[in-house]
């Protein structure tokens, strides 16, 4: 079951530094925005879309810029505040009104801050193992914190400039996620995650300087969205907390936390790991949908 035989609609909406590919299927509202990560693109929501495309919903899918099928400008500038403006964009140029932001991974920054800047504009919210002001108890990543550590960010960028080196590293962190989850599900991981990623970064132009960009703002970003907290915690915007246990850096303590964050949240563990929309697509929609 793949997004790609559900009848979508292409547009290009601009941006300052070129334009986002956002990828449209008919239903109705409120919709879904479904968003990635930045180790990927948004090919990785393609097992779940099917399911709430079936259910009547309409879903919007986005490229970052930087990754995917968005432009890619040599010499542009990434950032967590240029993401939540890839969504504001998104949003105003398909006219979409009130809407259900879906996050994933580090997309949980333009998520909540959406919701923050835009309560009238927020149906609800939907996380599923995604970042947004965590704590030192977690410990992220080895590829992000490799490039998030300002006192080793010289020998992140010399990988970076190696693809020889910086493959090695994608392999690595990958079979960490892998390792992590049950039999039953690794062969699709490997066949679908795995190599989706591999190509959002080794197909050129790549995703490898929005992600260098991201990745060294990603501290810095947890420490600014810490300062909204109070903030978050007094809107009463419904948040679904869509959370695969086999995670092995986002565990379901985190979640747990982001609840004890909010004033209106629920939280569904899924049997899966940290790509869950793909690992068990159906019990995601579900959960997303009931």
């Amino acid at each position: 079951m793949s997004s790609d035989h559900t009848p979508f609609t292409e547009h290009r909406i601009p941006r300052v530094e070129g334009s986002v590919y956002t990828r449209d299927y008919a239903g109705t509202g409120p919709t879904f925005v479904l968003m990635h990560g930045f180790p990927d693109n948004q090919h990785i929501w393609d097992d779940l879309i099917p399911h709430l495309v079936a259910s009547g919903r309409r879903v919007v899918t986005f490229d970052f810029l930087g990754f995917g099928a968005s432009d890619k400008p040599a010499g542009a500038a990434y950032s967590f505040k240029q993401q939540l403006g890839d969504l504001e964009a998104v949003v105003e140029g398909l006219g979409l009104g009130k809407i259900v932001p879906v996050a994933h991974d580090s997309s949980g920054m333009a998520t909540l801050n959406y919701v923050l800047t835009h309560p009238d504009a927020v149906d609800s919210a939907i996380m599923l193992n995604s970042a947004y002001s965590e704590d030192s108890t977690f410990f992220w990543p080895e590829m992000i914190t490799l490039f998030a550590t300002r006192n080793i960010q010289p020998l992140a960028m010399a990988i970076a400039q190696s693809p020889e080196q910086f493959g090695w590293l994608l392999r690595w962190q990958q079979k960490k996620f892998l390792d992590a989850l049950p039999e039953a599900q690794k062969r699709h991981f490997s066949a679908f995650i795995g190599s989706l990623i591999s190509n959002n970064f080794i197909v050129q132009p790549g995703a490898g300087p929005a992600f260098v960009q991201l990745a060294a703002e990603f501290f810095d970003e947890h420490a600014r969205n810490a300062k909204h907290l109070a903030a978050l915690k007094a809107l009463d915007i419904p948040v679904k907390l869509i959370w695969g246990q086999y995670d092995p850096y986002f565990p379901a303590a985190m979640a747990e936390r982001r609840q004890s964050q909010l004033k209106n949240a629920s939280l569904t563990l899924i049997p899966a790991g940290h790509w869950l929309q793909a690992d068990e697509p159906a019990q995601v929609a579900k959960a997303m949908l009931s």
